[in-house]
């Protein structure tokens, strides 16, 4: 009796390959060049308190949340102290990343969908280590999209991968169909979920429902200032070139992608392109006030610059700070 041969699987294609790849390449990044500059310190992108208590210290006014008060020290001295916490061990970070139309825009080597999914890995491999746990809410068009917190590599390459092969929205057309997802709904998931105190990442280009006003507040200020009361808030800002600077290539069609709206604009006007450049450096700095006002750290990211560097840039200052009242708390001894 002859055996019937196998069939013959077919060759994958490009379209097959490109996410592995891009993955591959993600992880060699982030494990060549973040962690090789950053070993040597557990705290990662956000250095901060934790909950394991390290002793106590004397109040500071001005510096010390009250919430910190060791009262059976502050009792026993008559002295007001704060209790001093050390890094958990196990950290549970929590993702909100925006997969919206707007976020499909690039004229870079990276678009700035592809740029969020470069800050969720450098994320994700710098915060891996035994125990800790990675959970994520993404923010698409057809609604708001839940990982839940686990372990392990094989969940970070799977949100990764999810990300990567995410649809496209394709054209741009005005529609009436009800209204997608916005920040406040994902700041609102992701607070139900985050009941441990631990680090909390938002990934966007945080014009959802930015006020013409500077001085209004955005709608989603609110539940981004309440998570930043528990938990330790990075915001990710995602930003392109061409989103600060028109180019002067005569008449362009400039299409809104949340909502299809046209215009048309001439950009040989050189006084349109000034105007136009200092629009979009007043919208940048509001977005950096609102965040600061809301108590998050603010790390800007563009699709035309070296995101990994940034990022080291970002640890490092950040770790310069938290060093810095260790340091003048060892000279006034």
């Amino acid at each position: 009796m002859r055996r019937r041969a196998a069939p013959t699987l077919p060759e994958p294609g490009l379209a097959d390959l490109a996410p592995d790849q891009r993955l591959r390449r993600l992880e060699l990044t982030v494990t060549r060049r973040l962690d090789g500059l950053l070993h040597g310190q557990y705290r990662g992108l956000l250095p901060g308190p934790g909950s394991e208590v390290a002793g106590s210290r004397e109040y500071r006014p001005g510096e010390d949340e009250v919430r910190r008060m060791d009262w059976a020290v502050t009792a026993r001295t008559t002295v007001p102290h704060v209790r001093e916490v050390d890094a958990d061990r196990e950290l549970t970070t929590w993702l909100l990343v925006d997969a919206s139309p707007s976020m499909e825009y690039g004229t870079a080597t990276l678009d700035k969908r592809e740029l969020a999914v470069a800050a969720v890995a450098a994320v994700g491999f710098l915060t891996a280590g035994a125990g800790n746990r990675l959970g994520a809410q993404v923010l698409t068009p057809d609604g708001l999209r839940r990982f839940p917190a686990r372990s392990g590599r094989t969940h970070l390459l799977g949100l990764l991968r999810t990300l990567l092969g995410a649809p496209r929205t394709g054209g741009y057309e005005e529609t009436a169909a009800p209204a997608p997802p916005n920040l406040v709904d994902g700041l609102a998931g992701v607070q139900r979920v985050a009941t441990r105190r631990g680090l909390v990442v938002v990934v966007s280009d945080f014009l959802d429902g930015l006020p013409d006003d500077p001085d209004a507040a955005p709608p989603w200020e609110a539940a981004l200032r309440r998570l930043a009361v528990r938990h330790q808030v990075l915001a990710v800002e995602v930003t392109d070139p061409r989103e600060l600077e028109l180019p002067d290539v005569g008449l362009i069609t400039l299409i809104d992608p949340e909502t299809g709206r046209r215009r048309e604009v001439w950009t040989g006007d050189r006084a349109l392109r000034e105007r136009y450049a200092q629009a979009a450096a007043a919208q940048r700095d509001q977005v950096r006030q609102v965040l600061r006002r809301a108590g998050a750290t603010h790390l800007a990211l563009r699709t035309d610059r070296d995101w990994a560097a940034d990022i080291v840039r970002h640890v490092h200052h950040q770790r310069r700070l938290a060093a810095a009242p260790a340091a003048a708390r060892g000279g006034g001894a």
